[in-house]
Order: C-alpha cells, then structure tokens, then sequence
C-alpha cells in the first residue's frame, strides 16, 4: 500500500470528464502545448502497460515519437482551459486520439490515425447551411400533387415579430367594458390586386367566367332519336280510397274520422299527371387572386415556366348530375407579397382598446368606487355607501382582454407572419341545371307532384338531348322544346357535358263522397296513396277523439 501522500487521488482530481474535454488545469496537468514534464527524483514509478496509468500528479513524462500538434488533435486552450464541448472532436482520420471511453488509453508511439471503432458514433458536424435552414428531399425541386413543379422550397423571411407595446395613434374617445362585451374582428384592409403582377392570359382575373373551348362531336345527338313512351296507370277501389283517408287522418291534428268511416262513394274519377325533368350537366371556371400566410412553403412562381389557361388545367368531376366545386391553385403565378394590412409589422391595433391596452371600468364607470346598498340590522333600514370596486381594484380601468393590455393584436391576415404568398385560385363548379313541367288538369296543385313516386315511361341520356317531339300528351312536347331551347341558350360559358331528360306518369284519383247530405272531394295521388283533402267536413276539435 502506497503512503498518504503518494497515492492514487480521489477520482474527482484526477480522471477528467470522458466527453467533453479535459477541465482547466489546477493541480494536474499543465498546458499541453509547453508539453508533459520530466518526473521529479522521488517520483512515481515507471506506468504499467496493462491496465492504463495511474493518474499523475506532476505530469507524464514525454511519450516516444510526441504528441501531434495542437491543430491536428485537441485545438489550443483559451485561458486556461479548454474549448466547451458542442463543438466536439475533429475526425478521427485526421490525427490524434479518439476521446477516452475506459480510462486512460495507452499514449501512440508516434503519429498516425485511430481507426475508428465498431459501434462508435461519429464526432458531431456544424450544419453547411445557414441556421434555420431546411434540407430538401432529393436535392431538388419540391413538387405538389398534380405533378406540378412547385420551385425550391423558399424559407420564410425570419421569426415572427415579438408581441410590444402599441405605440401608434390612439383616438380621442375612451372605451368601456368589460370581458362580457362582444368585440367583432377588425376590419381589414383590401388587398390591391391591381398592383399584383400581369400572368399572361390572365390579364382580367376578378370573377371572370372564361369561355369554354367548343364542345366535342357528338355522334350520339347528330340523328334525332326514336322517342318509346307506354304506361299503363293503376285505378283506385272504394276501400282503398277511405283507407288511404283514415290513414291520412290518423297524421292531422284534431280531425275527426267519424266522416271517413261513414262517408258514401259517389264516383271516383281517374286521371294522371306528367312530370317532365331535364336535367344539363355542365362546367364553370372562374378565376381570382387570393393570398394565404407565407410561412415557407413551395413558392410556384413564373420562374418555372408560363401559366396554363383555365380550361387546360385537368379537373375531373366526381359524379355525373352532382353539384360539386374544386379550387386549384393555377400553376406558376404565385409569389410572396408583404402584408397590406400589418404593413409588415405582424401586429394591428386592437379593435377593442384602440391601442390603449386597457379599457374604462363599466361597474363603476371609471371611478374605482361604487354606491352600494346596505342594510342595518339595528336600525332596520337601508342606507348607501360608497365602496372601493371590486371589478378594477379602485384603478377605474380593466385590461383589454382582446389584446392582453398590448394594445394590438395579431395580423389576421398574415396571422403575424409579415408576409403573403399570393397566386390566382381557380374555382372549377360542376353544375347540375335542372328545370321541369307538370301537366295536372285538376284541382290538385301541381307541386305535390313533384314529392310522389310515378311510372318512368320515358328516360334519355345523351351528350346533347333533343326535345320530345311525339308523347301523347301534346303540353309535354311543348315543354321539352321549350326547356331545351332555354338550356341551350342560358349556359354559353359553360363546358356542357351530359345532358338526360324523363317523364313520369303519376296517378290521380278523385273521389267523390257524401256524408250528412253534404258532398264533398279529396284526391288520392302517386303509388304512395297521397291524400289531399281540403273539404273534409271533420277538422275542427269538436272532432278530435282525444281531449
């Protein structure tokens, strides 16, 4: 055993941290560029070569061949000490010795590389790029949905703004409230898209409904087609006539069916009413500039080439005869734009405060006391007094909660991002056009047809339908020519593409009653025995069974 003096050290004098580099220099080693000190007489002997060394107290002795220079290992210490660790050891490949991982290695005999180990972790790189900078996937170009090169992802032009203190005009007038009060967003400044820059064949933007190339050939709607119409309708017996009336009764409020149990069939008169539908499938584009928060995102600009005409941007519909809309962002027109509103600040006067950041008390008016009312026990009476107000604290003023006492808020339109990446949206609708006739020569009114099941005796889809030219009934032919005519003449900027048109045949009964000597009619109509009945004698609630 080794005497007091000569002995190992506790370990926290000796053995340096593993990572991160040796700490400064107090009772061990000295500075590595004046190199290691020949041992004193008296001193420890030779180090094992097994086991690694003992930790020196007064250095080591210089090793064969020398350590490598300062800028090839371990860089030169700044007063004392050497560098922090973030900026970690140089490649190994270079020269040197690794950082230690058990103890204290063997000292090299001379300069060479340490290969580096199985399982190491390599030394930790300084990003290339600049800080904050995003790498990109593939080393090229971003591209979105579609297939449309969208350019170099573009970082945003920093962070967001810190929230201050509003230092701008304020108005003369103060505000009241309190956290109760509805505060309504504020206005926003219109976006000058006059000022936006010129895309070719775009030269009107606003709302413009762009003529559709001429529509295809149809071979379908050259030859006039062969119109096939049958249908042969149901009757109505008496029993299913007054079941359908009960029936009809049991859903109405406070009528009777007294009558409908004890009526008598006169007649029932049969009829049918036509329902014709067209229906014209088509397409509308329009265009206009938008703008959205720039935050970084791909900016397709004209630098990657010329912008697609509206109708040769490719959109497909989801569903014949569905209305449905899409909006695209049409392919190189946009472009990042400083904030109109914010005027590149971020912020935006609160609309609540003015700017202020706190508002007048509305419990006490501003004055920070209250006129209360009291009671006195003794007395039995009520008196008044003034208090200090609990809302404020006596300051007569609250802070704005809308802006948190600031005075502003945060830019709605560029939600404090400064910057707007702006680009011309295209807003494709599919439009299902749909305008029908009803031909009913009784008194039933003709749109609760519209709500009942018929016959289908005659349906046609086509391209481009041509009007009904030889049904039965004559006011059908009329009406298909006239809504056909009408469709072909409305939708001259739309791109036309289906067209079906059908007629229904609906059952009408009319039966005709006596109850009391008193005549009266109600009808029976569609496949659902519909019932309408304005003259039944038994509506009032001196009929009504439950009272």
């Amino acid at each position: 055993m080794n005497p007091p003096g000569q002995g190992y050290p506790p370990p926290q004098q000796g053995y340096p941290p593993p990572q991160g580099g040796y700490p400064p220099p107090q009772q061990g080693y000295p500075p590595p560029q004046q190199g290691y000190q020949q041992p004193q007489q008296g001193g420890y002997p030779p180090p094992p070569q097994q086991g690694g060394y003992p930790p020196p107290q007064q250095g080591y002795p210089p090793p064969q061949g020398g350590y490598p220079p300062p800028q090839q290992g371990y860089p030169p210490p700044q007063q004392g000490g050497y560098p922090p660790p973030q900026q970690g050891f140089p490649p190994p490949q270079q020269g040197g010795y690794p950082p230690p991982q058990q103890g204290y290695q063997q000292p090299p005999q001379q300069q060479q590389s340490v290969p580096m180990e199985v399982g190491q972790a390599p030394p930790p790189q300084q990003p290339s790029g600049p800080l904050g900078s995003a790498p990109t996937q593939g080393g090229g170009n971003a591209v979105l949905p579609g297939g449309v090169d969208q350019g170099t992802a573009q970082p945003a032009g920093g962070a967001k703004p810190a929230m201050t203190k509003y230092a701008g005009d304020i108005p003369d007038e103060d505000v009241s409230g309190d956290s109760d009060d509805e505060v309504t967003d504020a206005p926003t400044t219109e976006f000058a898209y006059d000022q936006m820059d010129k895309v070719t064949g775009y030269d009107d933007v606003m709302g413009v409904n762009f003529l559709p190339p001429p529509p295809p050939t149809y071979d379908e709607a050259v030859k006039r087609p062969t119109h096939q119409t049958d249908g042969v309708l149901p009757t109505l017996s008496n029993s299913e006539a007054r079941e359908a009336l009960l029936s009809h009764i049991a859903e109405q409020c406070c009528w009777g069916k007294r009558a409908a149990e004890g009526l008598t069939f006169t007649n029932i008169e049969h009829s049918a009413a036509f329902h014709y539908t067209l229906e014209t499938f088509s397409e509308r584009r329009t265009t206009k500039w938008v703008h959205t928060p720039y935050v970084g995102q791909p900016i397709d600009g004209p630098h990657n080439g010329p912008a697609p005409l509206p109708w040769a941007i490719t959109a497909d519909f989801p569903a014949l005869f569905k209305n449905h809309t899409r909006k695209i962002e049409v392919p190189h027109t946009a472009s990042v734009k400083p904030c109109h509103n914010c005027r590149v600040t971020g912020y935006i006067r609160c609309p609540r405060c003015y700017g202020r950041g706190n508002v007048r008390c509305r419990r006490c008016g501003g004055d920070g006391r209250r006129r209360v009312r009291r009671y006195n026990a003794n007395t039995k009476s009520h008196y008044y007094t003034t208090v200090t107000c609990h809302s404020c604290g006596g300051d007569g003023r609250r802070t704005c909660f809308r802006c948190s006492g600031y005075g502003q808020i945060t830019c709605p339109v560029c939600e404090g991002n400064t910057q707007l990446k702006c680009y011309i949206e295209l807003k494709v609708e599919w439009i299902n056009h749909v305008e029908d006739n009803i031909v009913e020569r009784t008194a039933l009114p003709d749109e609760l047809i519209r709500n009942v099941t018929g016959k289908m005796v005659f349906e046609e889809e086509l391209p481009k339908v041509w009007p009904i030219t030889h049904f039965p009934d004559e006011a059908i032919n009329q009406a298909s020519q006239r809504i056909v005519k009408r469709h072909e003449d409305s939708f001259k900027n739309e791109r036309l593409h289906k067209q079906r048109h059908h007629v229904r045949i609906i059952p009408v009964a009319e039966p005709k009653c006596l109850y009391n000597d008193k005549s009266f009619v109600f009808f029976v109509y569609g496949f659902e025995h519909r019932v309408y009945a304005p003259e039944y004698p038994m509506q009032c609630c001196w009929g009504c069974s439950v009272l």
